[in-house]
């Protein structure tokens, strides 16, 4: 069942079939860790997350209807956990940033990168978690404002406006770190 659609393995992990259960997480954990990670800033939250993710998915199983893209259901339930996660805590800046390219650059090219990597990890953090949510889902995801609408439960207008002013706020915060 590799080849087969997330909504046609959803319907096998329905009636019972671990196998196809194990393709879905198989086929996003990487993104789902990823996501969670950018949203949170936290690798070991994100680690959590990500599994709770997928149990949820595993026991919602019977129940799940394919209204939206199966990468939409996904996210809606990243989201969520994000949210109820940050709601707990603060959550802590990253020391590295995930799927970093792997090149020799020189010390001052990695003390460079490291510098502009926290500033803007910094700006990132300092979003609030609707629009940090928005900014990942588009940029890193690639999901659709339709798509991000779904996930956050919110109007296209509002993601609309929530990346502008999520865009606004990194320029601001970073503008002077494209004239280095």
């Amino acid at each position: 069942m590799t080849g087969a659609s997330d909504e046609q393995l959803m319907q096998a992990v329905a009636g019972g079939d671990l196998d196809a259960f194990n393709n879905i997480v198989l086929r996003y954990q990487q993104q789902a860790w990823r996501t969670a990670c950018r949203l949170l800033g936290d690798p070991m939250e994100a680690e959590d997350i990500a599994q709770e993710t997928f149990l949820k998915i595993l026991k919602a199983a019977p129940r799940y209807r394919p209204t939206a893209s199966f990468r939409t259901y996904l996210y809606t339930i990243i989201y969520r956990l994000c949210l109820d996660t940050r709601k707990k805590s603060r959550p802590s800046l990253m020391d590295t940033i995930p799927d970093r390219p792997s090149a020799s650059p020189s010390a001052v090219e990695c003390l460079v990168s490291r510098e502009r990597g926290e500033e803007i990890r910094h700006a990132m953090e300092s979003l609030p978690l609707n629009q940090r949510t928005a900014i990942v889902l588009k940029h890193d995801e690639g999901l659709s404002y339709a798509e991000i609408a779904q996930v956050m439960d919110t109007s296209l207008k509002s993601v609309e406006m929530l990346i502008r002013r999520a865009r606004e706020k990194l320029h601001s915060k970073l503008s002077h770190l494209k004239t280095s």
